[in-house]
């Protein structure tokens, strides 16, 4: 009664459009209508980057990909409903808004997630201070709890890089490029977390509650996917930096989802 007391003097609305939601709903970010309006990214397309497929010879874009990095997919295309969605993630201060998107991305056939380890893409440190949260790691633990997979923290970002935004995929490359390394006890806080376990200091180990797991030990688990988890895809290249750092420490299969794909500028 207290809640719908609070719904009728101040009722919920849709971040994106500022539509009233109803009381089904009112605990939800977006509407069904802006959620409807989401693009989903289908094929025809590259089996390994999921870039529309090239009207001829191979892929260019997966190209310099190391070999352990076999599969990357995104739910929508990044067009204004769901650019405005991972804005209101990103800068306006609304981390929940990655349940939103998460439902989004659990949609994505993935093969082997049964067996993987949601890997989230580390934020720099000025940028973390900044936001106060990584994106990235919200985003993975949301999806987590649908897929009913540990978060496996592996990942740091050493330094903050330029925006990406204006730079050619090759300058991508040269930018991420030395720009993550493995975790290796840098922290206490390194090792599995499961889907239900988000709290900072919950660390699990596929399922079994109490052992803490460093960098590298996670890699003793011979034939284990990990799946790279970001909020956008443009060319790939942080995705691409983060599997190279993570094939040198032993990973044998790496996939990657992200909520958005952005639609490439002509760089030529």
């Amino acid at each position: 009664m207290l809640e719908a007391l609070e719904q009728l003097l101040l009722p919920s609305e849709c971040t994106l459009c500022h539509a009233l939601l109803s009381f089904r709903n009112h605990r939800r970010l977006v509407c069904d209508l802006c959620r409807h309006r989401w693009r989903a990214v289908c094929p025809p397309w590259c089996e390994r980057c999921g870039q529309p497929e090239p009207l001829f010879g191979p892929c260019r874009l997966c190209a310099p990909w190391p070999d352990a990095f076999s599969t990357a997919r995104s739910a929508v295309w990044l067009e204004s409903g769901a650019r405005a969605a991972i804005h209101a993630l990103k800068y306006r201060g609304l981390p929940r808004v990655a349940d939103e998107l998460a439902e989004a991305v659990a949609r994505i056939p993935i093969p082997g997630r049964e067996r993987a380890w949601l890997v989230p893409v580390p934020l720099g440190p000025r940028r973390q201070r900044e936001r106060g949260y990584n994106q990235s790691e919200r985003l993975a633990r949301a999806l987590a709890r649908r897929w009913q997979r540990p978060v496996a923290d592996l990942l740091v970002r050493v330094r903050d890089t330029a925006t990406q935004t204006a730079l050619t995929p090759e300058a991508r490359l040269a930018n991420v490029a030395g720009a993550f390394e493995m975790r290796n006890g840098r922290s206490a806080e390194c090792g599995m977390r499961s889907a239900e376990s988000i709290g900072p200091r919950s660390n699990i180990r596929a399922g079994v509650r109490g052992r803490t797991l460093s960098g590298n030990s996670a890699f003793r688990i011979p034939h284990s996917t990990l799946i790279l988890v970001d909020d956008v895809f443009t060319t790939g290249a942080t995705l691409a930096e983060a599997a190279r750092t993570l094939a040198q420490a032993g990973a044998r299969t790496i996939l990657a989802v992200t909520f958005g794909r952005a639609v490439l500028p002509d760089f030529s």
